[in-house]
């Protein structure tokens, strides 16, 4: 019984684990933590086991963000989060959809651990103000104080977003097919003025280690990529992050992948991953979930 519960609840747990840390195999190690301390509970005195595991999980993951910040402070080159491959039914829900790109992770990464979790669980998650008091052992006057501060800090510097899977995927399409043929101009008309890439190589392969900002430079930059590899990788389809994508393939390893990020029909951010360590779980789709608040509207 105890591990069937926490089995209905994994998406939902891994889904909170990972938007608070931006990392699937931190995620992982959270909902491992979690579930042994889980095993330990007797369940007939736990009433509602949902709203038990996401605080614990909420908690381990604190703890796990607090101790993994100093290290990316020091990481070489852009740090991006660990992109995850996601069904297209994400796109189905844009709260969801959205919580989980690239842009709003990188935006979440702004963020001190404890304002990231209360923006998650109150914005994304929709738990009230006393259940996140719970869960994080603060009052529920500092979790809405908390809460105000954090959304205004993420409405201030987060990019604009409007999922359409199917519009999304053949923009992409369109650009790859550019890249590859050598066609500037077709290239250039599909990036937005503001267009930037952000690529991350972690330090262990070749990767630009600052932002690569406009049309011009964008399009030099991706020509020059692809010509590198365009002998021995093959591009595939894909979605990660409820974003358009592409997976770069030489033989069966994967070397890299690029999400889009699209707006108005044009491409704003492109955000590639060289980086192994990020890319090893990178096959497999993860099942996500928001779940539904245990009472009540989400409150302000």
């Amino acid at each position: 019984m105890t591990e069937d519960a926490f089995t209905a609840h994994r998406p939902l747990l891994f889904t909170l684990a990972y938007e608070m840390l931006g990392s699937a195999a931190d995620a992982e190690d959270v909902l491992q933590e979690s579930y042994l301390r889980w095993r330990t509970v007797d369940p007939a005195a736990v009433e509602h086991p949902r709203a038990y595991l996401v605080r614990t999980v909420t908690r381990q993951a604190l703890n796990h963000l607090r101790a993994v910040k100093a290290r990316r402070e020091e990481y070489v080159g852009t740090w991006l989060p660990e992109p995850i491959r996601t069904a297209p039914e994400v796109d189905d829900n844009v709260i969801l959809a959205e919580s989980v790109s690239m842009a709003m992770m990188l935006v979440l990464e702004t963020l001190n651990p404890t304002e990231r979790a209360v923006f998650v669980l109150h914005d994304v998650f929709g738990y009230t103000h006393g259940e996140i008091a719970a869960s994080i052992g603060k009052t529920e006057v500092t979790v809405r104080q908390i809460a105000h501060r954090a959304r205004g800090h993420v409405h201030a510097r987060r990019r604009r977003f409007a999922p359409d899977s199917a519009a999304g995927q053949e923009i992409a399409q369109r650009f790859l097919l550019a890249a590859t043929t050598g066609e500037v101009q077709v290239l250039m008309d599909l990036l937005a003025p503001d267009v930037v890439v952000l690529s991350d190589g972690g330090g262990k392969v070749s990767a630009a280690r600052r932002p690569i900002v406009g049309p011009a430079d964008v399009a030099r930059f991706v020509l020059g990529v692809v010509r590198t590899g365009a002998a021995t990788s093959r591009a595939e389809p894909a979605t990660y992050n409820g974003m358009p994508a592409a997976r770069f393939v030489t033989g069966d390893a994967l070397d890299w992948l690029v999400a889009f990020e699209i707006h108005d029909g044009r491409i704003t951010g492109l955000y590639g991953m060289r980086n192994p360590d990020k890319l090893h779980r990178a096959d497999a789709v993860c099942p996500l979930d928001r779940g539904v608040p245990s009472r009540g509207n989400r409150d302000r």
